[in-house]
């Protein structure tokens, strides 16, 4: 993958030990290679190889009491709450023609959610979140893929990252830009900063960025917190890196962006909606490419959080389940594994013969024990 020479691997982590924040984004870019191809296709391979769900496990008209007007449910983001070592949550999107609402909804076996209910509405009027909350950035205890997926307390509060739009009455009404939320209980969230932390008029902002900022991902390494986001110019969105030692301010990484648009690949107009994790001795993210007549879930690796070498292959490819469920799109992941069964259980916007929803693959069939199915519900995916 062609990279712009960046900063050099071994130089990262003594900056990352510096106070100023200012030192960790202005660092000077340096020549690193990219990671091999049989290092991608190694580190690839667990999240190859899926078997689906044939329906959304939230539909696209999802009928949230007092809320039913909200349809084409979008961006889940699984977690957990300390405490309630067998309850999961899943926040999601929903749209009801002038904006979004972002809402919460439980699971005992991540398969049958319930109980859905608001997490964060409309913002103030003419203010940054007007438009809506998309919430699911959140600080977890632990990055490790295969650790749960459990809500950090920090200053005695939940906290989440959230993209977010000025304006009501479209779907994504640019220019979009992200926020900082909190919460109490994990389950209802509010603001944490009355003002945007990324912006298209930010004075670092760059061209790959300035019509629109999308979603944000938050990870926190040795004792720094890394955003990575998608944003757009024009028709094209690509995804960069800001840091932050407190999670309210933020400065943009100065050779974004991090993962680029390929000419003709899977990943050629959109490099969009990235989710990192630890996997052992290096890190990988989950993101979604446009390409090819599709959205497809795709995967980059990095050893250090800032130089990314993606793989041009995805790992599921738009239409993959037979079905027709997500035929147009299969995009914006959440990732979480369950050791009682040893699996991986990978959520996506599934868009196809069905609307909008929030779909389902995992990495082993499941068990009848689990759900009642027939057999197609078992049969592999296409990758």
């Amino acid at each position: 993958m062609s990279r712009r020479p960046w900063m050099n691997a071994t130089v990262l982590p003594s900056v990352l030990m510096l106070t100023p924040l200012a030192a960790l984004a202005a660092a000077e870019p340096a020549a690193t290679p990219d990671i091999d191809r049989e290092s991608l296709d190694t580190w690839s391979r667990p999240y190859r190889g899926w078997y689906y769900q044939p329906e959304h496990v939230i539909s696209a008209q999802p009928r949230i009491p007092g809320y039913e007007a909200f349809h084409s449910t979008d961006v889940p983001c699984v977690y957990q709450l300390p405490g309630q070592p067998d309850k999961w949550f899943m926040s999601f999107i929903a749209f009801n023609g002038r904006g979004y609402h972002s809402f919460v909804a439980e699971s005992t076996d991540l398969i049958e959610w319930s109980h859905p209910r608001l997490a964060m509405g409309f913002g103030p009027a003419n203010e940054f979140d007007f438009g809506g909350c998309v919430i699911g950035a959140f600080l977890y205890e632990s990055y490790d893929i295969n650790a749960p997926r459990l809500l950090k307390q920090r200053d005695g509060k939940y906290w989440t990252l959230y993209g977010c739009y000025p304006r009501q009455g479209g779907y994504e009404l640019r220019p979009g830009q992200e926020g900082a939320a909190c919460s109490n209980d994990g389950l209802v969230w509010r603001r944490a900063r009355n003002a945007p932390i990324l912006t298209v008029q930010d004075p670092d902002c760059g061209m790959w960025e300035k019509d629109c900022i999308y979603q944000p991902w938050l990870v926190e390494h040795r004792g720094r917190f890394f955003n990575f986001y998608n944003a757009a110019q024009g028709g094209t969105e690509q995804t960069g890196l800001a840091f932050s030692t407190d999670l309210l301010h933020w400065m943009r990484y100065p050779a974004n962006p991090v993962i680029r648009n390929r000419h003709d690949g899977y990943d050629a107009q959109f490099a969009s909606d990235p989710k990192v994790f630890r996997d052992g001795d290096h890190w990988i993210m989950f993101y979604f490419g446009v390409g090819h007549g599709g959205a497809h879930i795709m995967a980059a690796c990095s050893r250090d959080l800032v130089h990314w070498t993606s793989h041009p292959e995805p790992l599921y490819k738009a239409g993959g389940n037979p079905s027709g469920l997500d035929r147009q799109y299969a995009h914006k992941i959440s990732l979480v594994y369950n050791p009682k069964n040893e699996t991986f259980y990978l959520y996506y916007c599934a868009c196809g013969s069905r609307g909008r929803g929030i779909g389902l693959i995992t990495s082993k069939p499941l068990a009848p024990s689990t759900r009642a199915a027939p057999d197609h519900h078992k049969m592999k995916a296409a990758p």
